[in-house]
């Protein structure tokens, strides 16, 4: 877009609203994004659509093209629709404007067969804690069993052409989504049946592979932002600008360089920015503002042009000095006339909004940008798991230095999402057996480290258990005496617990606890065992007494607890221990805090 393109869509001083496209894996948000480019390319001339850096726009004259009948250019004063190309509702989460989100409004694509996946809940949260409005559009309706698709066409009309069967079925589909929308906390109905968008939710049945319902979706996008959002969108044209990271990139030629939506104002090349960087904002002056050539693919285009100037909303790419701290999802601010000290302090403020909450303890976090910092530190902080250090930016060596300090296992990990590990990192890790987890999908990412923590903490009791003596009760059986003393061979039965060789062995005597001996070995069918369970009939080898004096044929006898070791299964196994072992520690605690009420606590 050229300077004065930029000033005639802003002529108004309204700007145009910034759209977010948001869904799980699969459900189609790439594909109904090229959709709507392609169609807009289709419907109006080569130029009708402007390629930005990270976004799309959509000029309100060719949306009237694409949605036929449905729109009337006339009733809009919106310049039209600028989509955001990021992949992945992380991103989402993690444009921020002024605390809020940077996506006006936004597009919730579920696979109308499909449903709502763990992704489409999550992207659900985060609309609802950024109150951001939004529809939802329900898509792959082509793939209805007997849909006769009908390029391009309004739903409705779409839907004259197709038979009961096919419509009943599309019908069932949308009911459900519509049903799991309620399950989530959100009234939503067909949008041609919603009166109020702020209290309703529409739903758009559409096709992102055949274009139908594709203008329906681009009229409830245009009605929604003209109703609701105008005022937003007043913007200052010649005002100085402000936006959001959305990449920093190593460009050929221009060193390092940020991709930035513009949401406020003007920027120009000659204006002094300041950006948010790691460890304090950064103030540089503009080199150039580069645009991509028109309707070349953002990700892979490397051929840029220079433009002088450019106005809210678009998305441009900045090259200037000292960027190599700059950091995704940081505000950036012109200067022009005010003073460069208040434009750092409005900066701080906006950063210091985005700080996490560190702990002594605890695991390090790394994150692509600022706000999937803030989204992953609110998931864990839900989950009560500390962070030691969270940064944006690739793990490095540092950071495994950090985790490698940590004072327990369950804390020596590094959490990465959306970003890579530095190859030095990765061999540091190995070495140091610092654990790093890697995902873009935040919830993969925290589920994974908790599986992590679940194995170590239960290898952990496994351990405890093998260490510590077991609570069991057992009787001596009748006329199952094969030896009297040195050691006493019994025959006993198991009636709650473990027993265990080596344990001690006591019985109870007038509410005290009589030492016995020591179990040497058990036997079953004349073979050696370490244990035996509930239930289980053995021979014991019990060192120390006689039968016939100081035990007999019928008598209760008790391994003997430590009372360090009652302590242990009371208070940190219990629920490791089967429910007849629990029942034996209960009446064993039970027999020894009738003498002491404080006995194992």
């Amino acid at each position: 877009m050229s300077d004065s393109d930029a000033t005639v869509a802003n002529a108004t001083g309204l700007r145009t609203p910034i759209v977010a496209v948001l869904g799980h894996v699969d459900h189609g948000k790439t594909t109904l994004l090229d959709k709507v480019r392609g169609s807009a390319v289709q419907e109006g001339e080569a130029g009708a659509i402007t390629q930005h850096i990270g976004a799309t726009a959509v000029p309100l004259d060719t949306i009237g093209e694409m949605a036929g009948e449905l729109v009337d250019p006339d009733d809009f004063d919106l310049p039209g629709l600028l989509f955001i190309d990021t992949p992945g509702h992380h991103s989402f989460s993690t444009l921020r404007s002024r605390g809020g989100a940077l996506a006006d409004i936004a597009i919730l694509v579920v696979d109308v067969n499909d449903g709502f996946q763990p992704q489409t809940l999550e992207a659900l949260d985060i609309l609802k804690r950024t109150q951001t409005p939004f529809v939802v559009a329900a898509n792959k309706v082509d793939t209805i069993p007997g849909w006769k698709p009908q390029e391009g066409l309004p739903i409705q009309q779409s839907l004259d052409h197709q038979s009961d069967r096919a419509e009943d079925r599309l019908n069932e589909k949308l009911y459900e989504v519509i049903g799991q929308m309620s399950d989530n906390g959100f009234s939503a109905d067909m949008y041609w049946r919603v009166q109020d968008f702020r209290s309703n939710i529409g739903v758009v049945p559409l096709s992102a592979m055949t274009g139908e319902g594709i203008p329906d979706l681009l009229t409830v996008m245009m009605g929604l932002s003209q109703r609701y959002l105008k005022e937003d969108m007043s913007i200052d044209v010649t005002g100085p600008g402000a936006g959001t990271v959305l990449e920093v990139k190593d460009e050929q030629g221009f060193g390092t360089t940020i991709d930035i939506v513009l949401y406020d104002g003007t920027v120009t090349g000659e204006d002094t920015i300041v950006v948010g960087g790691k460890n304090s904002p950064i103030v540089t002056d503009v080199r150039a503002l580069l645009h991509p050539r028109p309707l070349a693919e953002i990700r892979t285009e490397k051929h840029f042009e220079k433009v002088d100037s450019v106005s809210a909303a678009t998305g441009i790419k900045i090259a200037a000095p000292d960027l190599d701290d700059a950091m995704a999802g940081a505000p950036v601010r012109v200067v022009r006339d005010r003073d460069v000290d208040d434009v750092i302090a409005e900066v701080e403020a906006e950063l210091s909004d985005l700080s996490v909450e560190t702990e002594e303890n605890g695991i390090v976090v790394k994150a692509d940008t600022l706000g999937s910092l803030e989204a992953i530190a609110n998931t864990l902080a839900e989950e009560e798991i500390p962070i030691v250090r969270a940064e944006v930016g690739d793990v490095a060596p540092r950071d495994v230095a950090v985790a490698s300090t940590a004072d327990e296992e369950t804390n020596e990990v590094i959490l990465a999402f959306n970003l890579d590990v530095l190859p030095d990192a990765e061999a540091q890790a190995t070495q140091d057996g610092v654990r790093i987890f890697e995902d873009d999908v935040i919830y993969q990412l925290i589920e994974e480290y908790e599986a992590f923590v679940t194995d170590i903490e239960e290898a952990q009791q496994e351990q405890v258990l093998d260490k510590i003596a077991r609570p069991c009760r057992f009787q001596i059986l009748q006329d199952h005496t094969f030896r009297q003393s040195n050691p006493a061979v019994v025959g006993v039965e198991v009636l709650a617990g473990t027993l265990k060789r080596n344990s001690r062995v006591e019985k109870w005597e007038d509410g005290e606890a009589v030492r016995v001996g020591q179990l040497k070995s058990l036997q079953d069918d004349g073979e050696d065992v370490d244990e035996a369970r509930a239930g289980d009939r053995v021979a014991a080898s019990i060192d120390g007494p006689t039968v016939g004096r100081q035990i007999n044929e019928g008598d209760t006898l008790w391994s003997q607890l430590p009372e360090k070791h009652a302590k242990i299964l009371e208070q940190e196994v219990t629920e490791e221990l089967p429910t007849d072992e629990r029942e034996a520690l209960q009446m064993y605690l039970e027999k020894k805090r009738n003498r002491d009420p404080f006995w194992g606590k």
